[in-house]
Parts: C-alpha cells; sequence; structure tokens
C-alpha cells in the first residue's frame, strides 16, 4: 500500500460494504414487486425486470466515463458521493413506486449516478503500489460479496412483510453511507496529479480511446466483455429461476444468495494472495474462467437445493477473474488516467451486462412459455456456459502469460 493515504483503503472497502449491503436488500424481492406493479405473471415479470436492468445499463454506460473522468479532473471524493446519494434517490424512488413507469424512472436515476464501483476502482489505483493492487482488488470483491451475505439475508426477511419494505432500508442504508463517507472520507487524487476534463474522453464512445493509447489493453477488454456477459445471468433471472425451478421464496432467494456471497468473500478476501503468489496472475484468472463454466452447466443440471449449495463452491472461484484483469490493466496505465481507464471498462461491461440480462431474461420467458420445444427455467445457463468457454478460449489465445514472457 502506498502508505501516506493507505487509510483510504479501509474506508473505500467500508463504503463499498455498505453500498452492497443496499443493493442485495432489494435482489430477493424484484420479482415480487414488478409483478404487484404491473399485475404480471412471473415469465412477464422477468421480461420486464430484463429491461429495467437494460436501462440501468445503458444508463451506466453513457455515464460511468463521465463520473470516471470527472473523477481525474476534480477528485475521487466528491464523484463517490454523488454516486451514492444517488442510489438512495432510486431506492426511494422505488420504495414509492404507484407504476412500472416509475419503477424504470428509478433504474435510470441508478445508472446515472450508480458509479460507486468505478471511482472505488480509481481510488484502490491511487492508494495501492502496482505490486499490490490484485490483492487489493481482491479484497474489494470481498467487500461485495460480504455485502452480499448480509444484504440478500436481510432482504429475504425483510421481504415477508412485503415487496416495498426493503427498498426502504436500503435508502436508509445508502443516505447513511453518504454521511459516513461526507465526514472520514478523504480526496486520495493530489490537485498535481488531476488532468483538464474532456468531452472526447468523458463520452461513452470517446472513452474507448484509452483502450488504443495503452498496449495490451484490448484483448483483456475483450475477455472482460464475454465474461459480463455470461455471468449477466446471475443478476438477470437467479431469482425467477429459483421461484421456476424449486419454488423458492423471497427469504429462500436472500438465503442463497447470503451463503455464495460467504463463499465468494472467502475466496476472493482469503485466497487471492494466496493464489497469485503461487501461481500467478495469468493461471488464477484461467482458473477461475474455467469455474465459472462448470458452474454454469451444473446449475441447468441440479435439480436439488442442496446440489446449488455445493455448486456454490466450484463456482466460487470465478470470483478471481475480475480482480485479476483488473489489475493488470491498472498497471498498463499512469496515475492520471485511472479514472479514464475504469470509466472506460463501466462502459464495455456495462454494455456487455445490459445485452446479457436482455437476453437471459428473454431467453427464461420463451422457454418458461406454451411456445418452447422444451419448457425449461434452465436454458439460460447453459448459455452462459458456452459464453464463458468462448471467453476461456480468448484469453488463451490473446491474452500472454507475464510469467512466461520474464522466462
Amino acid at each position: 500500500m502506498k502508505t501516506p493515504i493507505a487509510p483510504a483503503f479501509g474506508f473505500v472497502l467500508i463504503t463499498v460494504l455498505i453500498d452492497m449491503i443496499g443493493f442485495g436488500i432489494i435482489i430477493p424481492v424484484l420479482p415480487a414487486l414488478v409483478e404487484e406493479v404491473g399485475r404480471l405473471g412471473l415469465e412477464d415479470a422477468a421480461v420486464i425486470a430484463g429491461w429495467m436492468y437494460f436501462v440501468y445499463s445503458m444508463a451506466q454506460f453513457l455515464f460511468a466515463p463521465i463520473m470516471g473522468n470527472l473523477s481525474d479532473r476534480y477528485g475521487r471524493r466528491p464523484m463517490l458521493l454523488l454516486a451514492i446519494f444517488g442510489l438512495g434517490m432510486d431506492y426511494l424512488l422505488s420504495a414509492v413506486a404507484p407504476t412500472l413507469f416509475w419503477l424504470f424512472v428509478g433504474r435510470l436515476l441508478a445508472g446515472i449516478c450508480g458509479s460507486s464501483w468505478v471511482i472505488a476502482n480509481a481510488y484502490i489505483a491511487d492508494v495501492t503500489t502496482p505490486a499490490n493492487r490484485a490483492k487489493a482488488y481482491g479484497l474489494m470483491g470481498a467487500a461485495f460479496g460480504t455485502g452480499f451475505v448480509i444484504g440478500p439475508a436481510i432482504g429475504g426477511l425483510l421481504g415477508e412483510l412485503g415487496p416495498r419494505v426493503p427498498f426502504w432500508v436500503a435508502a436508509a442504508i445508502s443516505f447513511a453511507n453518504c454521511a459516513y463517507g461526507w465526514f472520514v472520507l478523504p480526496e486520495t487524487l493530489p490537485k498535481r496529479k488531476r488532468r483538464r476534463f474532456e468531452w472526447k474522453r468523458a463520452n461513452p464512445f470517446g472513452a474507448f480511446r484509452v483502450f488504443t493509447t495503452y498496449p495490451g489493453v484490448i484483448p483483456i477488454c475483450a475477455v472482460l466483455v464475454t465474461f459480463y456477459f455470461g455471468s449477466a445471468v446471475y443478476p438477470a433471472i437467479w431469482p425467477f429461476w429459483g421461484m421456476a425451478k424449486f419454488g423458492w421464496t423471497e427469504a429462500t432467494i436472500g438465503l442463497t444468495l447470503a451463503i455464495f456471497g460467504l463463499i465468494l468473500a472467502g475466496f476472493q478476501g482469503g485466497l487471492t494472495g494466496i493464489s497469485v503468489r503461487r501461481l500467478g496472475e495469468h493461471r488464477v484468472a484461467m482458473i477461475g474462467l474455467i469455474c465459472g463454466i462448470v458452474a454454469a452447466a451444473c446449475y441447468g443440471i441440479t435439480g436439488t437445493m442442496w446440489g446449488v449449495v455445493l455448486l456454490m463452491f466450484v463456482h466460487g472461484p470465478e470470483g478471481f477473474v475480475q480482480p485479476m484483469l483488473m489489475a493488470r490493466m491498472t498497471r498498463m496505465v499512469p496515475d492520471n488516467a485511472q479514472g479514464e481507464l475504469q470509466g472506460g471498462i463501466a462502459a464495455l461491461t456495462n454494455l456487455a451486462m445490459l445485452a446479457g440480462t436482455v437476453t437471459f431474461t428473454q431467453m427464461f420467458s420463451y422457454f418458461m412459455s406454451p411456445a418452447a420445444p422444451i419448457r425449461t427455467p434452465d436454458a439460460g445457463f447453459f448459455l452462459s456456459s458456452a459464453v464463458l468457454a468462448l471467453a476461456l478460449v480468448i484469453y488463451l489465445v490473446a491474452v500472454k502469460d507475464p510469467g512466461r514472457e520474464r522466462r
């Protein structure tokens, strides 16, 4: 860690943790809320939820590069606080939404201001040395995972009181997080390292310039985009899949997400550093992709709740992929372009998530309808496995192992 501003790293981890608790709270009850507000059946609610993810991801695609570039100009602190406050407003609006239109407005607002992870990633690049970034990103992934332990568990229990209750709690958590950050979060980008804001670099397509400016970034981005598209199956259909296949309640959905969050936090927080030291970033990322391929296919095959839980341990190493790829890319750009890099990555990954969530929710709805040749809730997981296999092929062919190059 860079000693002068190392305390900021702890603040960012806590911020991400609280942020993800607020986000995780609403996942178990989103299907029920869409069904209630739109007066829809499960398969139609899945389609609506897919388009809500589309709006959220499109807003992030358009605005995340702007947030990243603004953080390079004005500092990390104000942009992170704005992002957290925007999420609180989204939850508040969703809690009182009388129609589907207002739920979509809330998702739009969340996408515009929901770039806290972009700024958090830039924070980490500010306060860590290049050698420590893989471990640092793993710890942030663990904060995400821990948030998913606490958030969905609370959301599932609160959902028993009504689908809107978790949104009120999530709003309170986000506003409390914003107040916490206002008083304790330091600035980590010195004024001497800031650069002029340029629209050509901040617009979503201009943000891609960062990938062509620095050698070696594009192949890793190709892997990241394919990986995010394939893994979009989980936020897209997990609650709907569990309800359709196993008859899960909101509490059970929250429990499964909490269990997986705990497992993911264990892998990312406890095993990232050890794995990198023993195997190197390249091999650890490869192992994560292989585990993701196997887990997605097997979720589609398993027929019991215990089978799902056991597969979560196989699935856990997939959490290594994003920290490994992020760490390698941050070493390829200078300090005053880290926000631009994170904004560009956010734009790409949001496009991938956008396409993935719409694809998987539409696929779920089709294969649950009478028109499908085979009615099954599992089709999306088989497609996900195939897409992740493509990501592995791209990784093995296009991304070089730096350890071999040194030898």
